[in-house]
């Protein structure tokens, strides 16, 4: 089963697109170590204080799958400096 997430963030402390890929670099690498999972930004990529990070797991079951993205997502929501808005979930 693939599932995807993609979920809006809002960076408030980001006050350059340096700093804001600073925050999303940390993020995305902690991801990719923890979880069985692939992420990225796929979009507002030159707004400083935005941004769309998307997860996708692939497992045999979708009951794994569900679990795998939503420890992603509490992972995100663990951070202090980022605030998630948005989130949609798609099944394949």
């Amino acid at each position: 089963m693939i599932g995807a997430a993609v979920c809006e963030c809002i960076i408030y402390d980001a006050h350059s697109l340096k700093e804001k890929r600073a925050v999303l670099q940390r993020i995305l690498t902690r991801l990719k170590q923890k979880f069985n999972v692939s992420a990225a930004e796929v979009d507002y990529h030159d707004v400083w204080q935005r941004t769309k990070i998307a997860i996708v797991a692939v497992t045999a079951a979708r009951v794994s799958t569900e679990h795998e993205l939503q420890n992603a997502l509490k992972l995100i929501d663990s951070f202090p400096e980022i605030e998630r808005t948005v989130t949609e979930m798609e099944w394949l």
